[in-house]
């Protein structure tokens, strides 16, 4: 297989290459997101509504009522009540303990799968223009093979024209790829971030109802 055989499939590779990382970047911006949805509240309202309803349960000294409300097919996939879930069944703790471990649950189960994700999203929009890059790079070559090969063959202009176009379309494949991922990544990043500060304050009102509730029970 001589060299331009080789940079024809490596040509063809590189599209390939190109059209999977821009296929799972969506996949990775569509996944995040829908999580991000799933582990949060639709609004501060329902929140606070849910909230309210586990705050006058704990009044009532009902917290296997609490556990009910958390563990029902509503509230499966949003972290807060899975958090007072564990935090019900670890109430024995002291505060400080248990606000330590529901933050590093909440850190290990949910935010680093979140930020692991995210990541990739990040390689890829690194990867992409270096695809990019390497494909304006590989048409380059072809095309200057054929210029320097004229004297003995004669240079078609339409296949010297494909070379050149071969390397300026991928690299505007690249960047084209990249930029709305960086895009899609910081508002993403925003959600992480808006998520973890509802969950904070959330957890934080509930420990001071459960603290309270413990103390009344006493």
């Amino acid at each position: 297989m001589d060299i331009s055989s080789i940079l024809e499939v490596g040509g063809n590779a590189i599209y390939f290459a190109m059209a999977f990382v821009a296929v799972y970047g969506v996949f990775l911006v569509i996944f995040l997101l829908r999580r991000i949805r799933q582990k949060k509240f639709a609004s501060r309202s329902e929140e606070e509504a849910f909230l309210e309803e586990v705050r006058t349960e704990l009044q009532a000294g009902n917290f296997d009522g609490v556990a009910e409300l958390c563990d029902s097919p509503r509230y499966w996939a949003k972290a807060v009540p899975q958090l007072i879930l564990l935090a019900l069944e670890n109430r024995r703790r002291s505060p400080a303990k248990l606000r330590r471990m529901l933050a590093e649950n909440f850190e290990r189960d949910v935010l680093a799968d979140l930020e692991h994700r995210l990541s990739w999203i990040n390689t890829i929009v690194k990867t992409a223009p270096m695809l990019g890059l390497l494909g304006t790079v590989v048409g380059m070559i072809n095309a200057f093979a054929k210029i320097a090969a004229a004297s003995q063959t004669g240079v078609d202009p339409s296949k010297l024209a494909n070379d050149i176009s071969f390397a300026l379309f991928t690299t505007a494949m690249g960047l084209t790829i990249a930029i709305p991922l960086v895009l899609a990544g910081s508002a993403i990043n925003v959600r992480i971030g808006k998520l973890q500060d509802s969950v904070q304050h959330s957890i934080s009102e509930f420990l001071d109802d459960l603290e309270a509730a413990m103390l009344g029970g006493r």
